[in-house]
């Protein structure tokens, strides 16, 4: 429940806090002292739409604290949970709104958006008046209300996830389909292109690697050539080795004649002729490792030019070539084989569809027998809050060809304000004391079903007095039984019956600041008798009005 409300500088609100406890909290004041205002700061605080306008005059900013004690396994604690928030202690709302439209929102002290705290904010309260137009009066809710009402929430949620498995197959099915269309309709193509990839059958890595080769054996042709070359200057006919050797032989008869002359030049000749063969040899060493095959240089052309042409054939980079052929067998086993899938898969859907169907028609009876069973309950309360000649009804269609997540039915709330007249939706038909009590009849209802853990009703009560104004005193004490519930009132029977009893007034904030702030008191004893003697008799609260406050206190 709520438990605590901070408020700083909102239009005419510059500082309050208001502790609030469980039961019936009301709020009470002359027209205009701020009740509006504080439920606007309220729903501020829960995710509502911020505006500039909102902050005080003459302030830069508002501020906005909601503060929650929840159970563990409320609703709001896991959605803090799910979006990485700790949700130990109390549920801590804020909301910082500028003058000039920027707003900020803090979730238990850490920045949040303010989409996430409209989404928690909304399972935590429920405001409602003359001419509210969220919760009861959407349509929307009605069918998941009415769920809530009959226990039907696990039946609910087992349909949701039955048509989602359907939807699923279904949409598996239809992909299926068109893929199988598709590929029939460029089967041969295929055929063709398979036929010729796998003839080719492309490797990764080939390219490059007969690349490579191919470079290689071209530079050897051309080494080759060079090496020859040398080798046929060494060892051909115009070799300089056997000169060489004939003038060494000739210098080595003479060697004596001269002694000690010609050694050096002989022992240079014979190491030159030495160099030369090694030279030659080396040559011819070389020349067999050049050795290739001309063949093998053409293969290797030919190969790299084919891969190469199917890339650009295909559009694919030559590497990507076998991933396509394998691509292309899928697409031709899902044409030969698609057919017996396609059939598998029309079964499953039609299988799904038979298990949603179930479920939705077994949720739809449950809800039409509790439809019948909520309408009984607000009828119960609609006597004592003179609409006796009305009815409600939890108008329900069924569309069993078109099941949606939520199954087959569609359920709005209608009313029919006198007998003969012809029933319509809440929202259309009553007028707005009417829809105020129809509206309570229905939060009596399903108060411990469904319902936030804090109600608030901004003035229901208008336009009615006596009896009626008692019996909805009445019906929010007995809804303050299960729920916390805040009551804007102007009637004296609803203040009677609060738990706690806060008076709303208007004054100068400071003797040297002409501007009024509304301020908020709890009030009981004497000065509770006194304001609800003023609400009986207006401005001149007489001793009879004193005396009547004080018998209606005392009566309940």
């Amino acid at each position: 429940m709520l438990v605590h409300l901070s408020i700083r500088d909102i239009v005419l609100i510059e500082r309050l806090d208001l502790a609030l406890g469980d039961g019936l909290s009301v709020l009470t004041g002359e027209t205009g002292a701020g009740k509006s205002i504080l439920l606007d700061a309220l729903a501020l605080a829960l995710g509502g739409r911020g505006d500039g306008s909102l902050v005080r005059h003459g302030a830069k900013q508002g501020e906005i604290t909601a503060v929650f004690d929840l159970p563990s396994g409320h609703p709001a604690r896991r959605a803090l949970t799910e979006n990485g928030f700790e949700d130990d202690g109390d549920l801590i709302l804020r909301r910082i709104q500028s003058a000039d439209g920027r707003t900020r929102v803090f979730i238990n002290d850490r920045p949040s958006s303010v989409a996430l705290m409209r989404e928690i904010g909304a399972g935590l309260v429920e405001i409602h008046g003359q001419h509210d137009d969220r919760a009861l009066v959407d349509p929307e809710a009605h069918r998941r209300l009415l769920d809530d009402y009959g226990g039907l929430r696990t039946e609910a949620e087992a349909t949701a996830r039955a048509h989602a498995d359907w939807k699923k197959a279904e949409g598996d099915l239809l992909r299926h389909r068109a893929k199988i269309e598709a590929a029939a309709r460029e089967a041969d193509y295929l055929r063709a292109a398979v036929a010729e990839l796998s003839e080719l059958a492309p490797v990764v890595g080939e390219e490059e690697e007969l690349a490579a080769r191919r470079q290689l054996m071209m530079k050897s042709e051309k080494i080759a050539s060079d090496v020859a070359e040398a080798h046929d200057e060494l060892s051909g006919h115009s070799s300089p080795i056997p000169g060489l050797a004939g003038l060494l032989k000739r210098l080595d008869r003479r060697k004596d004649e001269v002694p000690g002359l010609l050694d050096d030049t002989l022992e240079r000749l014979d190491s030159a002729l030495d160099a030369l063969s090694d030279a030659q040899m080396s040559l011819q060493a070389a020349l067999r490792g050049l050795e290739f095959d001309p063949r093998a240089l053409e293969e290797a052309e030919e190969r790299l030019f084919a891969l190469r042409a199917a890339g650009r054939k295909f559009s694919r980079p030559v590497d990507a070539l076998p991933d396509l052929m394998a691509s292309m067998i899928g697409d031709l086993a899902d044409v030969d084989a698609g057919e017996e899938r396609l059939a598998r898969l029309e079964v499953e859907v039609r299988e799904k569809r038979a298990h949603l169907d179930a479920l939705a028609a077994d949720l739809s009876v449950k809800r039409i027998a509790t439809a019948k069973l909520l309408e009984a309950a607000v009828m119960a309360e609609l006597p004592d809050m003179k609409l006796e000649r009305a009815a409600f009804l939890a108008e329900m269609a069924q569309d069993a060809a078109n099941p949606s997540a939520a199954g087959i039915d569609t359920v709005e709330f209608w009313v029919r304000t006198n007998p003969g007249t012809r029933a319509g939706p809440m929202m259309k038909v009553a007028s707005g004391g009417e829809l105020s009590r129809f509206l309570l009849a229905l939060k009596v209802a399903l108060a411990d079903k469904g319902s936030a853990p804090t109600l608030v009703f901004d003035e229901i009560d208008t336009g009615v007095g006596g009896a009626v104004a008692d019996a909805i005193g009445r019906r929010l004490a007995r809804l303050a039984g299960r729920v916390q519930v805040l009551s804007v009132t102007h009637a004296p029977q609803v203040a009677a019956r609060a738990t706690t009893h806060l008076l709303i007034s208007k004054a100068q904030s400071r003797p040297d600041d002409e501007r009024l702030a509304t301020r908020v008191v709890p009030i009981e004893g004497d000065g509770r008798t006194e304001e609800i003697a003023r609400m009986l008799a207006g401005e001149s609260i007489t001793a009879e009005a004193r005396a009547a406050a004080a018998k209606l206190i005392g009566a309940v």
